[in-house]
């Protein structure tokens, strides 16, 4: 940070925040905008003029030069177009233009984004549309301008857009349901979400030198180092001051975008590490998330780093997720999840609880498929991340108070209890009534639910859209079932729904270690899925209850859902295909060129002692040359298996039979491949090897 400058000055400087709009835009102007953000009403062109007039003068005045509407197409990642602000004038000079036409709406091509055959290749023509509840901002000398994108048919071919469709269907049950209970001055709820990213931080020059972390994201073979997360000195440890730079660098980097990134520290993982930022607006929340992940790789070249945000890049030590914690808000400012200080009292707490509960016991499949992708499934039920099992914890207190409620008891709290130390001079400590639970996919912890599930990589879009429309229509039946009840009979009523509901979805309630084998068994008699990769759980998004789960609520056509279907699959198998023919290459051309280097060595090396001593047994490069044979043979085997099952795949038409055999037959070959290479490596001086190991990699940073 600049000498003499505070955070307070460096924060959102350039992001076209409400502050800006509030100090240049005219009254009226300000006033449009600001109801288009509260209320989701429509901003007429005549605004969009004003708007863009100022917006373009304060870009200018901040070094940009070009504008891009940027948009998050359904490759999981961002994209953009950048036009300058010039404009030529007839005398050969050029002035500086940008109109509101300009600001709502932009064309890029369609056709080279993932559609899902919503869209034929010749049909190029896409739609960008300007989102004006997540503010704009500069990077780089352009004026960003987050935007939704869809064709010219009007199909949704991103990720924002479903979103905002969520977030309004959510608003618009939940504010139903509270209206019944008495909140008259509510209009409207909003979503709002803090995403906790993972990642690690490895040596640039080692990761150039990895074929498959550049192709990949994730190491494709590597024998283990001596030392992993074992020791467990690594989680919250003293940050090493290259990583402490790094970070430093970093959070200055998203203040100034208005990212309002909070915490950091070292995770379970050696080399890796975790950012938190406080909770938003999900819309704004997520477009901060991608914001995140780039400029992360952006800070770690400049430092000397590679940012690693693959689930699973290192075998054998923990991989990394993106903890997305949910909540709901009213406009009068009501945190919905908070219990307050007598949870069995507050009615409307217990059945905003109680529809979070029904929506995910109900749509627990189709929350699975939300955070499926190649490389979560390596990190989902590994012992270190939620279980694909999906369940629900709430706690020992909430659990209390939903079993009186079950069985038509009053509740006696038990009251918050003072936690002993054992020393005088530590402060008492009020212990709270919810602990946390590392285990569970989805856990209450306080005021919010934690969804666990998501990987560090992908965008928590997708989990957000599925989330907000299921507890949009667990919201829908619950006012369904009380709208026709007359006051004086109002909470009796709810009791008794609440109880109804509990009765039938308290199978999805865990508090237990979601790690154990006795949790997955005891999760199979009461009928929960474990669906463990993506091509088991994919048919679940085209089932009919999904189906009319998202038309009723107007979030997904049919043929959205449809072409969502397509390119999850789609991406599936072109991220194994990919990673086969890597892991492929690097054994062929450099793993085996090390081996060969090192056998040689060694059959060099007996070679000389003979020639001193004829007779000489050179037992022991005689047994490492046996077993390093040995092992060849197995890798050439292994390799050829890999290789003709590869093709076998690609040829493959369906895309759900394609996705499986990659899951099913193509990933066991890279393991069985992998098994032998690693074990021959571990045999092998690292001055043989053409690339850096496990050891050097993890542990490089100081």
């Amino acid at each position: 940070m600049e000498s003499g400058k505070q955070v307070t000055d460096i924060y959102g400087q350039l992001v076209f925040n409400d502050k800006v709009m509030r100090e240049r835009l005219p009254k009226d102007v300000y006033k449009a905008v600001h109801k288009t953000i509260e209320n989701g009403t429509h901003l007429e062109l005549d605004v969009a003029n004003s708007v863009a007039a100022v917006m373009k003068e304060w870009a200018i005045e901040h070094g940009a030069t070009h504008f891009t509407h940027w948009f998050q197409p359904m490759t999981g990642l961002t994209a953009e177009k950048h036009d300058s602000f010039l404009s030529p004038e007839p005398d050969g000079s050029v002035i500086m233009e940008f109109s509101g036409k300009e600001l709502v709406k932009g064309e890029p091509d369609a056709s080279s984004f993932p559609s899902g055959g919503l869209r034929a290749t010749f049909e190029a023509r896409g739609y960008t549309a300007w989102d004006p509840s997540s503010p704009a901002f500069i990077k780089d000398g352009s004026l960003y301008i987050p935007t939704a994108f869809c064709s010219y048919g009007g199909e949704a071919l991103d990720k924002k857009t479903p979103l905002l469709r969520s977030m309004e269907a959510l608003s618009k049950e939940a504010v139903k349901v509270l209206q019944l209970l008495g909140d008259k001055d509510v209009t409207r709820v909003t979503t709002t979400i803090g995403s906790e990213q993972e990642y690690f931080l490895i040596d640039k020059e080692m990761y150039m030198q990895r074929k498959d972390l550049l192709h990949c994201g994730r190491t494709l073979m590597g024998a283990p180092a001596p030392k992993g997360q074992e020791m467990e000195d690594h989680y919250f440890g003293v940050l090493k001051p290259k990583v402490s730079a790094f970070m430093h660098d970093l959070d200055e980097e998203l203040w100034k975008l208005g990212v309002p990134a909070k915490t950091k520290h070292n995770e379970v993982a050696p080399s890796q590490h975790e950012l938190a930022p406080v909770f938003e607006t999900a819309n704004v929340a997520v477009d901060h998330n991608q914001l995140t992940m780039e400029v992360m790789k952006k800070v770690a070249d400049k430092r000397g780093f590679a940012c690693l945000l693959h689930e699973k890049p290192f075998a054998g030590v923990n991989g990394s997720g993106k903890h997305n914690n949910w909540s709901v808000q009213t406009n009068t400012g009501i945190n919905l999840l908070d219990p307050g200080k007598h949870p069995a009292e507050n009615t409307r707490f217990l059945v905003f609880l109680m529809a979070v509960i029904t929506a995910v016991d109900k749509y627990a499949d189709i929350l699975r498929v939300s955070v499926a992708s190649a490389g979560n499934d390596h990190r989902l039920g590994a012992n270190e991340a939620p279980p694909a099992i999906v369940s629900v914890f709430v706690g020992d207190e909430l659990a209390a108070i939903l079993k009186s409620i079950e069985e038509g008891k009053q509740y006696t709290e038990s009251g918050k209890t003072q936690m002993e130390m054992g020393a005088e001079v530590l402060p008492h400590i009020t212990k709270d009534t919810t602990d946390r639970n590392r285990t569970s996919p989805f856990a209450f912890t306080g005021n919010k639910f934690e969804f666990r599930m998501p990987g560090s990589a992908v965008s928590v879009a997708n989990a957000n859209i599925v989330l907000n429309t299921a507890v949009a229509d667990a919201l829908e039946e619950i006012y369904e079932n009380l709208k026709d009840i007359p006051a004086e009979q109002l909470e009796s009523k709810i009791r008794e729904l609440l109880r109804s509901l509990l009765e039938e979805h308290k199978k999805v309630i865990f508090n237990g270690n979601g790690y154990t084998e006795e949790w997955v068994e005891e999760a199979k008699r009461r009928g929960l899925d474990n669906l463990k990769s993506l091509p088991e759980a994919m048919p679940r998004w085209i089932s009919e209850k999904s189906i009319e789960l998202f038309t009723k609520h107007k979030i997904f056509t049919k043929e959205e859902i449809m072409s969502r279907y397509e390119i999850l699959l789609e991406n599936y198998s072109k991220s194994i295909h990919i990673e086969s023919l890597t892991l492929q290459e690097m054994v062929r051309k450099d793993f085996m060129d090390g081996l060969i280097s090192y056998s040689s060595a060694v059959a060099g090396e007996a070679a000389k002692k003979r020639e001193v001593i004829p007779d000489l047994n050179c037992a022991l490069e005689t047994k490492l040359l046996q077993k390093l044979d040995c092992l060849s043979a197995k890798i050439l085997k292994a390799l050829d298996k890999l290789s003709e099952d590869t093709a076998e795949a690609e040829g493959k038409k369906d895309v759900l039979e394609q996705a499986a055999y990659y899951q099913s037959v193509v990933l066991e070959d890279m393991e069985v491949l992998r098994a032998y290479v690693d074990t021959a490596e571990s045999m092998i001086p690292e001055s043989f090897l053409p690339y850096p190991t496990y050891g050097e990699m993890l542990f490089s940073l100081r």
